[in-house]
């Protein structure tokens, strides 16, 4: 369940980048919005998968309550997704190895 949390994160972030670094300077610099409905609305759903999927992979993992607060504001800051992956990275490599 991690890995498809991390795969979810990485998404969200990606569509961060996208939306930052491609459709709001062509909106603003360009006086082109022709990209910002379809990547804001990628992000959307990306942001929202990733709120729900923590509800759905993180608990009964070894989160504490701390990890899970700074997971959620990981979602609020952009790019806070990518540095967040240490740690959802590190709970996953500890649940492999407590597994084997």
């Amino acid at each position: 369940m991690l890995k498809l949390f991390r795969v979810i994160a990485l998404v969200e972030g990606l569509t961060t980048i996208a939306l930052f670094c491609v459709a709001m300077p062509l909106k603003y610099w360009m006086d082109n919005p022709v990209l910002v409905p379809p990547v804001g609305l990628a992000h959307g759903f990306a942001w929202l998968a990733y709120v729900m999927a923590m509800v759905v992979c993180l608990p009964g993992k070894g989160f504490g309550m701390w990890e899970v607060v700074r997971t959620f504001i990981a979602a609020l800051f952009p790019f806070s997704t990518f540095l967040n992956d240490g740690l959802i990275r590190r709970k996953q490599a500890a649940r492999e190895i407590a597994a084997a």
